[in-house]
């Protein structure tokens, strides 16, 4: 299976998850068609609602390989998987994230390198923002926002700092359903790493603090539209 046919699969089945799960999903702006998208992270989730509206390729921790379903999906999605403690694979990954940016499917990184509860974007490590730059291939900021429908707090959706995942992804599976919110930027073209990362980082908080008062979306996918 070639590693555009296997994006391809996880985007369907993630489609399936999002309506087995009654996610409404909000989108803002324009998923691009290829090059790296950065966004803040909040949860496993996001993995499940950016690939449900794009096929793309995630760069992930090593640890999710080991997570139930969520592991082999990740594997069999084409997911490339860094070592954090480790430059020999941070080195590997960023050479394959080179490879990856000359296919028509876009990486998506999380260069906060960790989730959190969406109090703050963390800053945004540039190192495997590189490729792109040497490559000259086009970034695009993207943001996640999350709404319980029950009127809580955003961070019951998040999964960060020490939470256990078994209870928390039982938590998310007694809910109601939730909307997710994905804004995406313009696509933009950098000559410097670490500019990348503070103009696509300044980018991502705008989006997040203009989720918080948007009341009519420029666009709505139900689950039932995700799926067709």
């Amino acid at each position: 299976m070639t590693l555009e046919r296997r994006a391809q699969w996880l985007h369907e089945s993630a489609q399936t998850g999002v309506k087995a799960l009654g996610v409404q999903v909000r989108l803002k702006g324009q998923p691009p068609p290829g090059g790296l998208v950065v966004s803040n992270h909040l949860s496993y989730l996001d993995i499940l609602i950016f690939s449900a509206v794009m096929p793309c390729f995630f760069v992930s921790k090593a640890e999710v390989r080991r997570w139930p379903y969520f592991g082999r999906a990740a594997e069999a999605g084409g997911t490339l998987f860094l070592n954090r403690e480790r430059l020999a694979s941070a080195n590997r990954v960023a050479e394959l994230i080179a490879e990856r940016l000359k296919l028509p499917v876009p990486v998506l990184l999380f260069p906060e390198g960790t989730s959190t509860d969406g109090r703050e974007v963390k800053r945004f490590h540039s190192r495997l923002i590189a490729p792109a730059i040497d490559a000259g291939a086009p970034i695009t900021a993207a943001a996640v926002r999350y709404f319980p429908k029950d009127g809580s707090e955003e961070r019951e959706l998040c999964w960060y700092g020490d939470a256990a995942f078994m209870p928390h992804l039982w938590k998310v599976l007694g809910m109601t359903g939730f909307t997710a919110e994905l804004s995406f930027g313009e696509p933009k073209v950098y000559a410097d790493r670490r500019v990348a990362a503070s103009e696509t980082h300044a980018a991502v908080e705008k989006m997040r603090e203009e989720g918080e008062q948007v009341s009519n979306p420029a666009s709505r996918l139900t689950s039932s539209e995700l799926s067709d």
